[in-house]
């Protein structure tokens, strides 16, 4: 498989065997074309490979999440949860691989370093952390919007003679909180479904809290045979409706204004998304919650209540309300029975904002305030998101620029699928890319640059690049649909902040925040117009 550097050994290299990548896989073998997907871990899954940490789960509906691609797959494959746990992922993943026998086109262990345009071979060289290289006529980013963990930067972190385990790096074994002294550093979606997992066994466990977030309730359940009977009748309605949805979920807005209704009214809806299963609360409330601020406070203040009535210590549940943000204008984790943690006895929350980590010591953490000493530390603090995984590789286009001094002061893109000055460069789920139920947007996105190099191919072009005009048109419009977001005015990755790397501490639309079927509208606008905006050579 080692190729020359100068070869052109592959048509196609894919980095990342994620949903994307072994879906990619796919079409380009169905493109005959000769395909190679490098890939860091030891298996497939990508998101569902590496986090494996306690409690990790789907915040979408399982039924809306799985490829909806192969009828045969939807056919056989069974969820047991109506939201499912990380192994079962991890495990249905596995099943695609082996339906399609992908692992033979697939080199496990291979971390890309590097990768190098090379203008006269109109070809892609891709380098490993080992040496080895690899050459490729198109390449393929499947690396992921969330994928590229960080950890804080305190001092001491080697010093810590304990275990410690980052929750995107968690080990394939198992570990064991029973009667150990447990800390977690980070309160976003990980560390919230870290915390419900470990409070349930460890003798304590301290949380270092910097920046609580609003969250709401899940209500998980298990499917039973007869319901995932039922579902399978409707999986045609099902992905209908992530297709016209905002951001591809079951859910979405309600037409309504806030103050369209009477306040009993609206307390009533509001109920109403508080008990329902999953994002509903979030992305299926009043249609102005992210634009208008005084619906968003009266929102804030609802779930401020539903935090209040739940955590018995009032000093505690006023430390869990979010004082710097709205509701919904972060990213909204998904709990079970998170809240009543903090009523348990073995569980002490620490306002790291308050008394911050000044360092972590060989016996645990200390703050300004007190040293805990510990056993486990649990790092819950996330990942550099969106450009994270791309900023790790050291690309290289034309005239070799550098893709990561490109984005210095924020990424651009055309549909965020293709790089001026970057020749043959697909990133499928790149900064400005439709988020939301992320499969659906891969699948779409897949499915279009699968579609682009058919065109290629048969019209004998071997160079693919977005003109500085289409990237411009498509940046003024990712402009655009963000102006009066109140999500623009907070703090978070989603508005390229992250205060553990070094160089993101300024917002800017950091993400494409219209919804999907825009997306797909602009994209289908390029491909049905001869893929305009874009040269062909």
């Amino acid at each position: 498989m080692t190729a020359d550097p100068g070869g052109d050994a592959f048509d196609a290299i894919v980095i990342g065997a994620g949903m994307s990548g072994l879906y990619q896989l796919i079409r380009l073998r169905e493109l005959g074309m000769r395909a190679l997907v490098l890939e860091a871990g030891t298996g497939v899954g990508g998101t569902w490979y590496w986090n494996r940490y306690p409690g990790c789960r789907f915040d979408s509906e399982s039924y809306s999440y799985g490829y909806s691609f192969d009828q045969d797959l939807l056919a056989e494959w069974d969820w047991t949860e109506h939201f499912a746990p990380q192994p079962e992922t991890e495990r249905y993943l596995n099943r695609v691989a082996d339906k399609y026998d992908l692992r033979r086109d697939i080199r496990f262990g291979a971390r890309v370093a590097s990768a190098r345009w090379d203008e006269a071979a109109r070809s892609w060289s891709v380098a490993l952390e080992d040496g080895t290289r690899f050459a490729g006529r198109f390449l393929i980013t499947a690396i992921g919007a969330l994928s590229s963990p960080t950890m804080p930067g305190f001092p001491g972190i080697e010093d810590f003679r304990g275990a410690s385990f980052h929750t995107g790096l968690w080990p394939k074994e198992p570990v064991d909180f029973a009667g150990k002294r447990v800390a977690v550093i980070g309160t976003g979606a990980s560390g919230v479904q870290t915390i419900q997992e470990v409070a349930k066994t460890a003798a304590q466990l301290t949380v270092f809290q910097r920046t609580p977030n609003w969250c709401a309730p899940l209500h998980n359940g298990p499917i039973t045979p007869e319901e995932m009977a039922e579902i399978r009748t409707r999986y045609d309605a099902i992905f209908a409706r992530c297709r016209e949805t905002f951001a591809c979920f079951l859910h979405t807005a309600d037409p309504r204004n806030t103050f369209d209704v009477t306040a009993e009214e609206r307390e009533a809806f509001l109920e109403k998304l508080y008990s329902e299963p999953g994002f509903g609360i979030w992305v299926g409330n009043f249609k102005d919650l992210l634009t208008n601020r005084a619906a968003n406070e009266v929102v804030s203040e609802f779930i401020a209540n539903k935090i209040r009535a739940r955590v018995h210590d009032q000093r505690v549940a006023e430390m869990l309300i979010p004082r710097n943000h709205g509701f919904g204008t972060r990213r909204v984790p998904l709990e079970t029975r998170y809240y009543e943690v903090y009523n348990q006895p073995n569980v002490l929350l620490v306002d790291s904002r308050a008394t911050p980590i000044e360092r972590i010591t060989a016996t645990g953490i200390k703050t300004s305030a007190a040293d805990y000493d510990v056993d486990i530390i649990v790092y819950a603090t996330g990942f550099d998101a969106l450009r994270g995984a791309f900023d790790r590789i050291d690309f290289r286009g034309a005239g070799g620029v550098s893709l990561k001094a490109k984005w210095e002061h924020g990424a651009t893109s055309l549909v965020g699928m293709l790089q001026e000055g970057f020749p043959n460069l697909f990133t499928l789920l790149g900064p400005h890319t439709a988020l939301g139920n992320i499969p659906r947007s891969i699948e779409f996105n897949v499915e279009w640059v699968s579609a682009l190099l058919r065109h290629l191919q048969a019209n004998g072009i071997t160079r693919v690049e977005p003109t500085p005009q289409a990237v411009a048109a498509w940046m003024d419009h990712v402009a655009e649909v963000a102006r009066g977001l109140l999500s623009m005015e907070v703090d978070s990755w989603m508005t390229g902040v992250n205060s553990n790397v070094a160089g993101k501490q300024v917002r800017h639309v950091a993400r494409y925040t219209g919804s999907a079927p825009t997306y797909r509208a602009w994209a289908d606008d390029i491909a049905a117009r001869g893929y305009a905006g874009v040269a062909l050579d």
